[in-house]
C-alpha cells in the first residue's frame, strides 16, 4: 500500500430499482487520501449505500461518483476501483467464502491474477496483520465471531488496498474483540490508508478525522469529533443519538476546569490530560 486514496461525491443520488425513495439525495463530499471518516446517520440514512458508490458496488443514478479521480461509472475504472478500495461488512459470514482460512484469504488476490508467490507473501501480511497466521490452516467454522471478522479483514486487506471501507464491522464483536479489531484499522491508518467507518457506537469516532451525519439521504453535518460532541443535546435526540457516558464524563471535566474543551472523549487521552 502506498499512501491513501482520494474519494469524492459530487451531487450523488442513489434510488434503487423499483423503489419511490431516493437513498441518497444531492451529496457533495470530498475525503483526502489518508483521512479517517466516520460516517454517522440513523437507519436508512444512506451510509451502507455511500459505501458501496465509493468501492463501484453501486453507480449514482446522478451526479458523480470519483475515486483517485476515476468515475465509478466507468466500466474501465471498476477493476482499478476494486483494487484500491476494500469493504468490510458487518456480518462477517457475508464475505467469508471458503472453508479454510489462509484460502479465504487469498480469495482476493487470486481473482486480482497475481502470481502464486505474490498470493502467498500477501497472505501470510494479511494474516500476520489481523493475529490469524496460526489459524492459516483452520477450519472457518473453528473460528470465534471475533476471529471471523478479522478473517473477513484479512482478506480485504490482502489485495492490499490504499482505501477500506467499514460498514459497521464491529457491531457483532464483544468489547474485546472491538478493541483488538480497532486496533488493527489504527495501525493501517498510520500507514497511511484511508479509513472511512460506518458505526452507530459514538465511542468509535474518536479516533477519526472527520465526522459525516446522514439524514434521509443527505449530508446535514461534518466536523471534527470534539465539534460533533459538542453539539446540543437536541442535536442528539433529533439524530436518535446517544450521548456516550465518557462524553459525559468529559462535559463535567471541561465544566470543572479539569480538562480542555478540545480533549476528545477517550478515556487514554482524557486519563492523559488529567495526568499533565
Amino acid at each position: 500500500m502506498a499512501g491513501g486514496t482520494s474519494l469524492s461525491l459530487q451531487g450523488a443520488e442513489f434510488q434503487y430499482p423499483g423503489s419511490p425513495r431516493k437513498v441518497l439525495r444531492g451529496v457533495d463530499l470530498e475525503i483526502r487520501a489518508s483521512e479517517w471518516v466516520a460516517v454517522l446517520g440513523s437507519n436508512g440514512s444512506g451510509k451502507s449505500t455511500l459505501l458501496k458508490l465509493f468501492n463501484a458496488l453501486l453507480i449514482p443514478t446522478q451526479g458523480i461518483c470519483l475515486v483517485d479521480g476515476l468515475r465509478a461509472d466507468t466500466q474501465d475504472a471498476v477493476w482499478d476501483i476494486r483494487s484500491k478500495v476494500s469493504l468490510v461488512f458487518q456480518n462477517p459470514e457475508d464475505q467469508i467464502v471458503a472453508s479454510i482460512v489462509e484460502e479465504d484469504t487469498a480469495f482476493g488476490p487470486e481473482n486480482l491474477g497475481l502470481p502464486s508467490e505474490e498470493i502467498l507473501r500477501r497472505v501470510d501480511a494479511a494474516l500476520t496483520i489481523t493475529g490469524l497466521l496460526d489459524k492459516r490452516k483452520k477450519m472457518v467454522s473453528t473460528l470465534s465471531g471475533g476471529q471471523k471478522q478479522r478473517l473477513a479483514l484479512a482478506g480485504a486487506l490482502a489485495i492490499e488496498p490504499s482505501c477500506l471501507l467499514l460498514d459497521e464491522a464491529t457491531s457483532m464483536l464483544d468489547p474485546m474483540a472491538r478493541i483488538e479489531f480497532l486496533d488493527i484499522i489504527k495501525r493501517e491508518r498510520k500507514a497511511g490508508m484511508t479509513i472511512v467507518q460506518v458505526t452507530h457506537r459514538l465511542e468509535e469516532i474518536t479516533a477519526a478525522d472527520r465526522v459525516v451525519v446522514l439524514e434521509c439521504g443527505s449530508l446535514v453535518w461534518q466536523g471534527s469529533p470534539c465539534e460533533f460532541f459538542d453539539k446540543p443535546d437536541e442535536f442528539f435526540a433529533r439524530m436518535s443519538f446517544a450521548r456516550p457516558p465518557l462524553a459525559v464524563l468529559r462535559d463535567l471535566l471541561v465544566k470543572s476546569g479539569a480538562v480542555q474543551r478540545e480533549t476528545p472523549p477517550d478515556i487514554r487521552r482524557i486519563r492523559e490530560a488529567l495526568c499533565l
